[in-house]
């Protein structure tokens, strides 16, 4: 059309040959937007590949992202998670100072539904703060005791999920945690423990589990926040892409908590070559920590 026009030299006006030219990019581009038949102009919500049971496959490898392992709670990088104070502010602990950067904390925007605190009372986040000055003392982590629920699912190693038509069981890297998720209620769990009795129901196209019968002795984070034996939490996996669960989980707990709260992250398929859980039982790493002073010649 351009070429067609400057052969015309001025018999055609240049405001003319800019205005057909306009016309016909418009047309272009408006034939463009409009669905062809059979195709729709929103995209269909996903719909996750179904077991032999009709419910969403859950199988597979999965490893939770992010910072949420060192606390829940949006923060700020920090040198270390042992802390005291220095001279123009806090430095690490003599006990991680060799460690340097590796011990350092980075930032995170947390993952607490509306970006808000976990709602404490006010006793509870005293006992919360005082846990984060002696957090080498007493995250269970550090004396790798099983991690409970749900900070199973986002420490920073992989679990399984394997599920059948009649059974439904996670098992996790780290120190040979696992869970059998019941799909038919037994009732109230006989004795409290470190991951509780987890209890599974489908809604639609999300497995909802509820957990109960956790002891008090687990955290949720790096960070001091905790619990009571009184918690429960429920939590929602909903496969929302092909490689990728959305997680979600609530927690309930009258004793420390002035109502339920919520956490929300992605948990990601893990798609390396010849990928597996692997083990990590790490009691015997600890061993030297929690029995050396029993030695009848300690360490030094």
């Amino acid at each position: 059309m351009a070429r067609r026009a400057l052969s015309l030299g001025a018999s055609v006006p240049l405001c003319v040959v800019i205005a057909v030219a306009a016309a016909v990019a418009g047309a272009v581009f408006t034939a463009a937007a409009i669905p062809v038949a059979g195709q729709s102009s929103a995209t269909a919500p996903y719909r996750a590949p179904r077991a032999a049971d009709g419910h969403p496959d859950l199988n597979g490898i999965w490893q939770a992202l992010g910072e949420a392992h060192f606390d829940l709670e949006a923060h700020v990088a920090r040198p270390a998670l042992a802390l005291r104070a220095g001279p123009f502010g806090p430095v690490p602990a003599a006990p991680v100072l060799a460690l340097g950067a590796v011990a350092s904390v980075p930032p995170g925007m947390g993952v607490v539904d509306g970006g808000g605190a976990i709602p404490y009372k006010p006793d509870a986040l005293a006992t919360r703060n005082e846990n984060r000055e002696h957090w080498i003392e007493r995250d269970p982590e550090i004396k790798c005791y099983l991690p409970g629920v749900p900070r199973a699912t986002y420490m920073p190693y992989p679990f399984q999920i394997l599920q059948s038509n009649s059974a439904l069981f996670i098992a996790y890297e780290y120190a040979g945690a696992t869970r059998n998720i019941l799909m038919k209620d037994p009732g109230p769990p006989p004795v409290s423990s470190w991951m509780g009795q987890s209890v599974g129901r489908w809604d639609g196209d999300t497995l909802v589990v509820d957990v109960t019968g956790m002891n008090d002795s687990t955290w949720f984070d790096r960070s001091g926040n905790f619990h009571s034996d009184a918690v429960h939490v429920v939590e929602r996996y909903t496969r929302t892409a092909p490689d990728l669960i959305s997680y979600q989980a609530t927690i309930e707990d009258s004793n420390v908590f002035t109502k339920p709260w919520t956490i929300k992250m992605p948990l990601y398929r893990r798609l390396d070559a010849n990928v597996q859980l692997l083990d990590f039982k790490c009691v015997e790493f600890v061993e030297e920590l929690l029995y050396g002073k029993w030695r009848k010649t300690p360490l030094k």
